[in-house]
Parts: C-alpha cells; structure tokens; sequence
C-alpha cells in the first residue's frame, strides 16, 4: 500500500503492508495526504528484514543530550545507513538505507513504533529538501494577520510558550505548528512558513501556509528586552535552528544559500523575556512595526 503526501510543496510516499500497525502512527499526516501524481522526492519503504550491514563504516552519532534520540549514521556498500534510539543509551529501534541522493529508503522499525516511523520521514525530508529552497526549523509558529512569526531558540527556553502568550493575549493569534515547521523560499522571492505533521508534543498538524512576518529567537532572561540582529547574526541563529547534514558539502551548500536567502529578506530579531505578557506585548509591537 502506498500513501502520498505533500508537505510545504514536496510529495513523497511511504509503502507498507495494507493494514500495517505502522500505518496508525502516521494519523498526523492525513492532512498533508493527496493523490498519487508522482515526481516523489523520496520515497519510504517498509521491509521484511534488513541486509547483512556487518561491513558497515561509522561516519558519525547525533545526539544532543543523553535523554535526546540518538542517531548513527554508517556508509555502507555506497549507500547511507541509519540506526536510531529514543535516548543515548537505548537500544536501536529503527534502520533505514538510503541512496546518497536521499531519494529511496528502505526501513525496518524494531520498537517505539511513533518515534521511530516520524524519525525516518522526518530526516528524509530534511535531507531530500536541502536543496530545494526549503529548510525544516527548531521552533514554533504563531499566525497573527496573515503572517507567521517564528520563535527560535535552544531546547527549554519558552518557544512554546511565547507563542502560547501571543494567542492568549493578542487578539487573532494562532498555532500553526510547535516544534518543527518547514520555510520555503518561493519563486517570488519570498519566504512562506508551512505547517507540517511534526508539531512535538503539541498536537498542531495544519496544512496551511504564511508569508514570514518575523523570526525571533528567545533568551530567557529577567527583564524584557528586543533588538534586530545583524544580517551575520541572523544566519548564525538561523543555521543553528535548522535540520540537516552539515558534513556533506552538496547539503551543507544547500542549506548555507537558502539560510542567506531568508535572512536577507526577512528581519530576525533576539528577544531576552520573561514568560509575561509583556514579553509578548514587546515582541508584536517591535516586530510588526
């Protein structure tokens, strides 16, 4: 059985057995599904067992933090093979071998079935996008007046949050997506937000899209305050905040030319706050103004 779906302009399809249980983890992508019209740029295949990878060659793990997921990634046999865990010190729960291209992959999934099957989409689409204008975010997206605001910012430091103090205290706000939105440059030069089925533990799966009014990223701090970063800054952030593989240089390229892109036209801005509404009343008038 394969399913189509098209998140932020790009269709990809994921095959497995009709019936499959995997099939119930995906109930965040049935609103991103479409018909089948083909030009996938990748698909995911679910197999009955993986190959002997015995000959596997570690390249690099991927962990930020010990109760983080961790990801290994092998060259084998001229292609890329994934192993991931939900933490550092769990056992693998997930395989995936991709072309180079990331355009093909075949997976096999052990255990932690949710995790597990969003992981191999997930990074899939990062790296398959890379090139095409598009960059997955760390962050979360409020829509006031027909434009999105990014929240950016490290693990724990409110992203969630501000954007909760934007709906509850300026009036028309709402959630578009809460931990891993997807920007795309358009042909028009100009930077949309979409939603995506990756929203962390909010569940805000929106098949919908805004131009970028603003990016902020957030800085805990005991007073309020705001500034616009420098076009320099700015990339820095933003590089920081986006999914990908910075080691290869095609991706690596990809990534660095759309970063540029966006950052050149859309202003991006360092807010130090306070869970308050005014961190949120200071942050609208600044970045709206």
């Amino acid at each position: 059985m394969k399913k189509v779906y098209k998140v932020a302009g790009h269709n990809f399809a994921v095959i497995m057995p009709d019936g499959d249980r995997a099939w119930e983890a995906l109930q965040s992508y049935e609103p991103f599904l479409i018909e089948d019209s083909g030009n996938y740029i990748f698909t995911a295949e679910l197999i009955d067992e993986m190959p002997d990878t015995t000959e596997k060659q570690k390249v690099t793990t991927n962990c930020e933090a010990p109760e983080a997921p961790r990801f290994d990634l092998y060259e084998w046999r001229g292609q890329w093979l994934f192993e991931g865990a939900p933490t550092f010190e769990a056992p693998v729960r997930l395989y995936f071998i991709t072309d180079k291209a990331f355009t093909k992959a075949r997976f096999r999934i052990l255990g932690c079935m949710r995790f597990s099957i969003n992981s191999i989409i997930m990074l899939m689409y990062a790296f398959a996008t890379e090139r095409k204008d598009t960059l997955m975010m760390h962050s979360s997206v409020t829509v006031k007046d027909g434009k999105g605001y990014l929240f950016l910012g490290r693990s724990g430091t409110g992203k969630s949050t501000h954007s909760q103090l934007w709906i509850n205290n300026l009036e028309g706000c709402e959630l578009l997506n809460d931990d891993n939105p997807v920007l795309r440059v358009e042909e028009n030069g100009e930077t949309h937000v979409y939603g995506s089925p990756w929203s962390g533990k909010t569940p805000c799966y929106r098949n919908l899209d805004y131009p970028v009014g603003a990016i902020v990223d957030l800085h805990q701090a005991k007073v309020n305050k705001i500034r616009r970063l420098s076009i320099a800054e700015a990339y820095a952030t933003m590089f920081t905040s986006s999914s990908g593989i910075r080691f290869l240089k095609e991706l690596a390229d990809g990534m660095h030319t759309t970063t540029e892109k966006i950052v050149c036209s859309v202003p991006c801005y360092s807010l130090d706050c306070l869970p308050n509404a005014e961190a949120a009343y200071l942050c609208y008038k600044t970045v709206t103004q």
